[in-house]
């Protein structure tokens, strides 16, 4: 269905013997067809024609209704984020993307509006997620086939429906699929201000994991660690204070972590290698920095460590993706729970540009996480804007004041230790 939106869209743009034909062809059909067809609202939607810069690129357009068709689903979209993924789409550097023009974002919430005449396990008013995760997410009304959508309990907030699966999700694969963990083990990472390291702090507590943490130093460190222990985090360490021959040294109680993570590279990776326990394994989903990781011969012949990589859309093609939407039930029960949360700030789908020139750091010296109630402390468009596992966003905190933490002025260079929530946008 969005590629009917799409072509109506192209019309637009395109000769005018391309224009009239597609109306022309839409006329005589709606009139055949009018009396039995199911069709959509118009919808609101923010694409792009061309991929580049996302704040030049973008553009708020009204798409065309679409029919439906038998199996086909239409809802009205609640809250999608903006992740660091959603702006390498754009410019067009990510290596899975959808063919421009295309509408943004790729996750996200929303309400059934209409069902086609086969759909019999959805109903209107139904809250569901694509999953797995669809491009698309940022317009007010997207039509998809009924496989794409999962039914998810209302009693969920809406900002964590709208984020749920990369992040968390991303979080909880890294922790149960590169090791048995079991309670009372532990583990390292850096990177430990973003949405998935935040994620993975408790999460692991969840399941009785010691998390040891290491962040940048920066000012406003000692408030950092306090945020994160709160969340449960047993260590929080900056890079600075493992500048010591053994920092083994430093657990106490904790053991040696089996496993490590890793979203930064450089230094701050060879720091997750060094907490490692003989036969540990280090993770890598990002790599912030831009810098490579250096290991030593000797961590491999006399530590017989690992180095894996995880990266979520190809896990998501793989036969465990079958699993996915029992694991995001999961997740959300934890949310639920209040054992997951994450901050977030909500930026109405009318003002979507302020909430992706926040997201990519252009209002003020430092970059916000903003919410758009579609997008990352995370920006979600309602669109939510949410932080992904290297990039930050802004909050709301509950007064309605907004706070940000230092960072980068550019969204391609934000250092993960930076305490990040999210933008979401809202429609």
């Amino acid at each position: 269905m969005a590629t009917v939106r799409f072509a109506a869209l192209k019309a637009l743009h395109g000769s005018s013997s391309l224009c009239n034909y597609n109306l022309s062809r839409t006329h005589a059909f709606t009139t055949v067809r009018a009396f039995s067809a199911i069709m959509s609202p118009p919808s609101t939607a923010a694409v792009y024609d061309q991929h580049g810069p996302p704040d030049t690129v973008a553009r708020i357009v009204e798409l065309p209704p679409v029919e439906l068709k038998a199996t086909d689903v239409c809802v009205k979209m609640l809250a999608a984020p903006i992740n660091p993924s959603d702006i390498n789409r754009i410019e067009g550097v990510y290596p899975v993307r959808p063919q421009v023009p295309a509408v943004g974002g790729y996750e996200g919430v929303g309400e059934v509006h209409s069902l086609g005449s086969s759909v019999k396990d959805l109903s209107p008013g139904d809250w569901v997620i694509p999953s797995p995760p669809s491009s698309g997410t940022w317009q007010t009304y997207m039509v998809k086939d009924q496989s794409i959508w999962h039914k998810i309990d209302k009693g969920t907030p809406i900002e964590y429906a709208a984020t749920i699966t990369v992040n968390p999700l991303t979080a909880l694969r890294m922790l149960e699929d590169f090791a048995s963990l079991k309670s009372g083990d532990a583990i390292v990472q850096n990177g430990a201000t973003s949405i998935v390291g935040q994620c993975i702090i408790q999460l692991a507590r969840y399941q009785g994991i010691h998390s040891i943490n290491i962040i940048r130093d920066r000012p406003g460190s000692d408030e950092v660690k306090d945020k994160l222990k709160k969340l449960g985090a047993d260590e929080v360490f900056t890079e600075s204070q493992l500048e010591v021959k053994n920092v083994k040294a430093l657990l106490a109680n904790i053991p040696e972590p089996a496993l490590g993570f890793n979203c930064v590279g450089g230094n701050a990776a060879s720091l997750v290698l060094k907490f490692l326990r003989q036969g540990g394994t280090m993770v890598t989903y990002g790599g912030m920095s831009k810098k490579p990781i250096t290991v030593s011969t000797s961590s491999f012949i006399f530590k017989d460590l690992s180095l894996r990589g995880f990266w979520l859309q190809k896990w998501m093609s793989s036969d465990k993706a079958k699993e996915c939407r029992k694991m995001i039930d999961h997740l959300l029960g934890v949310v639920r729970e209040g054992k997951l949360t994450y901050e977030m700030e909500l930026v109405p789908f009318s003002d979507f540009h302020t909430a992706l020139d926040k997201a990519l750091g252009k209002l003020g010296s430092q970059p916000k996480q903003a919410s758009v109630d579609v997008i990352s402390v995370s920006i979600l468009i309602r669109i939510l804007l949410a932080s992904a596992a290297v990039q930050g966003s802004i909050w709301i905190k509950d007064s309605g004041k907004e706070q940000e933490m230092e960072g980068s002025n550019s969204w391609e260079l934000l250092d993960p230790s930076t305490y990040w929530s999210g933008y979401i946008l809202k429609v």
